[in-house]
């Protein structure tokens, strides 16, 4: 068996591990099950929860896609490779109570027909209200899933979101950031098995991150106040994804399935014009902490 196709059941494996623990920690929503079939070659599963108990609406998408390498590909990777190979897990998860936050996963392997290959990943968090003692519990986990790389990669990695996840026409960050790294280049074996182990320990530290949250948070009672809170931050979750996230134009410019790649995007979102939170309200406070270069741990 090729590396490829072992990194692609693994995701596989990571994906239905990940839907049977969230789906334990909801209590009652069930992730439909829909496969689908790129047509320049692959496909993919697409697992989609709505209406939980705790999860509004979440998916945990798995891909593995092939074939001719689109144009836009080539020119962004600077290659005139013909043929490519791409796979990975892909997470976006919309909680119903306000004070439970979004999270999102990436962790993916991408090849070419000319022998280069690259990892990719990371996991950021959204809340709309910030507490610090989950931020610090986030960051050390992540810090944690890291170490199997290298003790300085968390540094760099945290760094690298901070700049990624960041609305340029706000000024502000998305959330409270977590860890990002993108084509990180396995030059010969030794340095693949690295890459593949963090990556691997990325995708498993996920789930245990994230249940321990819902379950701290999804008793939290929640009134209207709360929720429209929630919409407006939904509302720059939309659009970083759809003017900036590089994910979303990969998955439309390589003719992936378009519902699967635009599951990130929340049932509801509100936009309120120059909407600006009163000072020293639980919203304003949360409000400071949408900025780069915030040490969590």
């Amino acid at each position: 068996m090729e590396k490829r196709e072992k990194i692609a059941d693994w995701f596989q494996d990571l994906q239905s591990d990940i839907i049977s623990q969230l789906e334990k920690e909801d209590g009652k929503g069930k992730f439909g099950s829909e496969k689908w079939e790129r047509p320049g070659g692959g496909g993919g599963l697409t697992r989609l929860l709505v209406g939980g108990n705790v999860i509004e609406k979440g998916g945990v998408n798995f891909s593995a896609v092939f074939g001719e390498t689109p144009k836009p590909i080539q020119q962004s990777f600077k290659t005139e490779a013909k043929d490519f190979f791409a796979t990975g897990v892909s997470i976006v998860i919309h909680p119903e109570n306000p004070w439970v936050p979004i999270i999102h996963m990436n962790v993916r392997y991408f090849e070419l027909s000319n022998g280069q290959n690259w990892f990719g990943g990371g996991i950021d968090l959204t809340p709309a209200f910030v507490f610090e003692e989950d931020g610090r519990f986030f960051h050390q986990s992540l810090k944690n899933a890291c170490e199997s790389f290298d003790y300085q990669s968390y540094n760099t990695f945290k760094e690298t979101a901070d700049n990624y996840f960041f609305i340029p026409h706000r000024n502000e960050t998305r959330g409270i950031g977590g860890i990002f790294y993108d084509r990180m280049e396995a030059v010969d074996d030794k340095q693949f098995d690295k890459l593949w182990l963090l990556t691997q320990s990325v995708g498993s530290a996920f789930a245990p991150i994230y249940t321990q949250l819902m379950s701290k948070r999804k008793n939290l009672i929640w009134g209207e106040k709360e929720k429209e809170w929630q919409l407006h931050r939904r509302s720059r979750y939309v659009e970083f994804n759809l003017v900036y996230d590089a994910g979303t134009k990969f998955g439309l410019e390589t003719n992936g399935r378009t519902e699967s790649i635009l599951m990130s995007m929340p049932p509801l979102a509100r936009w309120e014009s120059n909407y600006f939170p009163k000072e020293e309200t639980e919203e304003w406070k949360s409000q400071q902490f949408f900025r780069k270069g915030i040490t969590w741990i």
